[in-house]
């Protein structure tokens, strides 16, 4: 299984980077391999559409709190019934996604159950806020292979921008 980790707060033309690099990541792989995202906007959406894109099997983690969503911004809860639609299999997974904590125990989940790790990471340290590294130390620490998507010219929002995690749509 391989699994994808990182930043949210990337740039609308990083989006574009990110994604085409892990197209090309994800084409190499045997065509049995299957990747496994936690339920969610932002990469967990992006990373699924590309799975289905290079058609990979997708599995997706879903809380067992299913009404954890209704509270949740739009985009949010149109991503994970999206990531839903994109699934071959689903896997539930107590925990609530609107519990930062909870969410980061979720993800410690969903890296300890793969062999590979791709990390959509600046190689910033942990903020406190965005546990990108911290998921990466975790993987090595485990003996989880990591590989590091960060494309030439990526680049993240500056601080204190407020823009929604959104994944921009995928042209076609």
């Amino acid at each position: 299984m391989i699994t994808a980790v990182g930043h949210a707060d990337l740039t609308p033309a990083t989006w574009e980077l990110v994604r085409a690099e892990l197209r090309e990541r994800l084409r190499v792989l045997p065509p049995d391999a299957t990747a496994l995202v936690r339920a969610g906007a932002g990469l967990p959406l992006a990373f699924g559409r590309v799975v289905h894109e290079v058609g990979r099997r997708l599995v997706v983690l879903l809380p067992e709190r299913g009404d954890a969503f209704a509270d949740a911004p739009f985009h949010d809860r149109w991503a994970h019934r999206e990531l839903l639609a994109l699934a071959g299999r689903i896997r539930m997974l107590p925990f609530d996604p609107l519990d930062r904590d909870a969410c980061v125990s979720a993800d410690e989940r969903l890296v300890s159950g793969c062999t590979r790790l791709l990390a959509v990471w600046d190689g910033s340290p942990s903020s406190g806020q965005d546990a990108t590294a911290h998921m990466v130390a975790y993987a090595r620490a485990r003996g989880i292979a990591v590989e590091v998507v960060w494309p030439a010219g990526a680049a993240r929002q500056p601080a204190g921008h407020t823009a929604s995690p959104r994944v921009p749509e995928h042209r076609r």
